[in-house]
């Protein structure tokens, strides 16, 4: 990849159900508010879930006739990875970021992105059922046994990606696990899924950060395509709302993304 192509971030998960087409969408948003150039491609054709989300963005511009920062949005419903490469070419041209959102599902073209990723964020809920996407632990004491095949398959192309990187003048791949909807729990239960997680993230490398909450102001704010983000559009808004927008601040800033875009922002997240 050439030195000035767009930092891509994938958001990739092969369980349903764990935030990540919201977290897409916010992460979109909130680097636009920074003045950089995004676009978004939805390798999910049939949920499309942040196409929508974008589209409906659009038609609240239209609307209210307001500009809001916006990113370039795509679906792609191709059949091959040659047809996916040259959607990412003519989407991702001029921009500073390319986010892709993978479908919940084993899928050979989310594999592909994700082993292509800058930035790969995995979203996950707190429990052991979602963990079991990367690491299988012990019944009896919760030590992880052995890596699922996501996280080898992540491991092999992060392996590849550092012995290429200086040839191809990318940075390497960055991988940020996720805790979305972390929810109060028995406070020995916690302690096993922070140990496990600390316990693979030095196995595999990853890094954690705290995500989204399970908050019903996501799903209202969908059809109007607006975010936390948009201050001066969505009205009156309570504590929880507040507290949900610092949650994505920190998102945002534990990502840990490149600063430098090719144009200056006008307001900050």
């Amino acid at each position: 990849m050439p030195a000035n192509a767009p930092h891509r971030i994938v958001f990739a998960n092969e369980k349903g159900g764990t935030g990540k087409s919201t977290t897409a969408v916010h992460v979109a948003v909130a680097l636009a508010y920074k003045g950089a150039k995004v676009a978004a491609i939805d390798l999910d054709p049939r949920q499309r879930t942040l196409f929508r989300y974008l589209e409906n963005r659009t038609g609240t511009e239209q609307r209210r006739n307001v500009t809001l920062p916006n990113a370039r949005f795509a679906v792609f419903g191709g059949e091959t990875v040659e047809e996916l490469d040259q959607l990412t070419a003519e989407v991702g041209e001029g921009v500073d970021f390319l986010i892709f959102d993978t479908p919940g599902r084993d899928d050979v073209f989310a594999r592909h992105v994700a082993t292509t990723a800058d930035t790969l964020v995995t979203p996950l809920n707190d429990s052991f059922v979602d963990f079991d996407l990367i690491g299988q632990v012990d019944a009896e004491n919760f030590k992880v046994k052995r890596l699922s095949f996501y996280a080898e398959l992540i491991w092999e192309a992060r392996k590849k990606r550092a012995m290429a990187t200086i040839r191809d003048q990318r940075r390497e791949m960055d991988w940020v696990v996720v805790r979305n909807r972390t929810q109060k729990q028995e406070a020995r239960n916690q302690k096993r899924i922070d140990d496990a997680l600390n316990e693979l993230s030095k196995r595999v490398g990853f890094r954690i950060a705290q995500g989204l909450s399970e908050r019903v102001i996501y799903r209202e704010l969908f059809p109007s395509g607006l975010t936390l983000l948009d201050k001066g559009h969505l009205g009156e808004l309570g504590t929880s709302h507040l507290v949900a927008r610092q949650e994505l601040r920190a998102l945002v800033a534990g990502l840990n993304l490149p600063t430098h875009v090719r144009a200056q922002g006008t307001e900050t997240v």
